[in-house]
């Protein structure tokens, strides 16, 4: 099925709408987790599928990509310090 629709300025972003049947068919609601394939012909979104053993959607977790991390490692001597004015109130 083909759907005619528009893609719109979203900040500083561009939105594609899900309305109606796009929604619908693929039964998507507010919160459902998908997986955008993307190539030079468009993109095609799909739900990811609820399964109760399935692996996490990311399969680490905050802990082991922290893991060994120090100061140098992390480069954070090349990192930008914000002035007063970036901070804002």
């Amino acid at each position: 099925m083909k759907v005619e629709s528009e893609i719109k300025k979203w900040g500083n972003s561009l939105a594609l709408r899900v309305t109606g049947i796009m929604a619908e068919l693929p039964n998507f609601k507010d919160g459902t987790r998908v997986i955008v394939e993307v190539s030079e012909e468009g993109i095609m979104v799909k739900p990811i599928p609820t399964q109760v053993n399935e692996p996490p959607f990311l399969p680490y977790s905050e802990e082991s990509l922290l893991e060994g991390l120090s100061p140098e490692k992390s480069h954070s001597d090349a990192v930008a310090i914000p002035n007063e004015r970036e901070l804002g109130d």
